[in-house]
């Protein structure tokens, strides 16, 4: 019979593999097309971010995650430790961001001629490739506090704040929970608070556009979706499918800091790898253009020579 542990760890190598396949496949399939397929859209850009940056989430999470889940206890030092918690961190912050931005460039795309936001189109798209080396940077520098307190896995369990079975971190806890809220929730809660004041922007938007439609038609014609609603649900679906994992997520973590418990931290490292490793099915399914630059491809012979 498998042990708990054995079954846990190809848990996880489960869903880090799926995970960094499906990322990897929509990374590869948007870098062909950028050079030698159809063209993409503006758009596209932050998608194929958002995947790079998810595939270097669930590979700093779920490799350590997997390799103590499997039996290997004291496999990191302090400089490991420091390491991959720090970019796990920041990979983890630049996916939070480069969904807000896809919400808000959405959103700005939909707005109306008449609008406020209609000026903001024409420089929208220039400033995604600044916007993302702002991400970078400013989540680097957000977290450089981690190279600072993260420690390898300690024998005295008394002294140590909150237990990451391969890691810790050795300081008291109201410092901890001060460096939470000040330094890693607050930023986080903005761009949350962007993504849903876009959002509903875009529910209001398509809302309207629905109520226009059916008026213009009546009940005779089914008008067809336009490829621009279809992107609008597709990223209203992304903001969701983070906002519901990372605030579960956010929840155990806070749950940690008061009990220490092996099962709050492999639940809350599911969690926060569950956006990572499904957000790419979902754009595969729901995206058209990532069936459509597919078949490009196939027909310019590309990708089975």
């Amino acid at each position: 019979m498998i042990s708990k542990d054995i079954a846990l760890g190809l848990f996880f190598l489960l869903q880090t593999g799926l995970g960094v396949l499906g990322n990897s496949f929509l990374l590869g399939l948007y870098t062909i097309t950028l050079f030698i397929g159809p063209r993409l859209r503006p758009i596209d850009l932050l998608l194929v971010h958002l995947t790079f940056v998810n595939d270097l989430a669930l590979l700093f999470k779920g490799i350590p995650k997997t390799m103590f889940t499997l039996g290997l206890k004291n496999f990191l030092d302090d400089v490991g430790c420091k390491l991959i918690f720090y970019f796990h961190k920041v990979s983890r912050d630049l996916s939070l961001c480069t969904t807000c931005l896809l919400s808000s460039f959405q959103a700005i795309t939909l707005s109306p001629r008449n609008s406020w936001w209609a000026q903001l189109k024409a420089g929208a798209q220039k400033c995604m490739v600044p916007l993302c080396l702002f991400c970078w940077a400013f989540h680097l520098l957000k977290n450089v506090m981690i190279l600072s307190f993260m420690r390898g896995p300690m024998k005295n369990k008394t002294i140590t704040q909150q237990d990451f079975l391969y890691c810790s971190v050795p300081f008291p806890a109201t410092l901890n929970l001060a460096m939470h809220i000040l330094i890693v929730f607050l930023p986080d809660f903005l761009f949350i608070g962007i993504m849903m004041g876009t959002s509903g922007y875009m529910v209001f938007f398509l809302y309207r556009h629905h109520q226009r439609v059916q008026y213009i038609h009546g009940n005779i014609l089914t008008p067809s979706v336009s490829p621009e609603t279809r992107a609008t649900q597709t990223i209203l679906f992304l903001v969701i499918l983070f906002v519901c994992f990372y605030s579960l997520n956010s929840i155990f973590i806070l749950c940690i800091q008061n009990e220490r418990s092996s099962w709050l931290v492999h639940i809350s490292a599911f969690l926060a790898a569950c956006f990572p490793a499904f957000s790419s099915f979902f754009l595969i399914v729901s995206d058209s253009h990532v069936y459509k630059n597919f078949l490009a491809l196939l027909d310019k012979r590309i990708l089975f020579g």
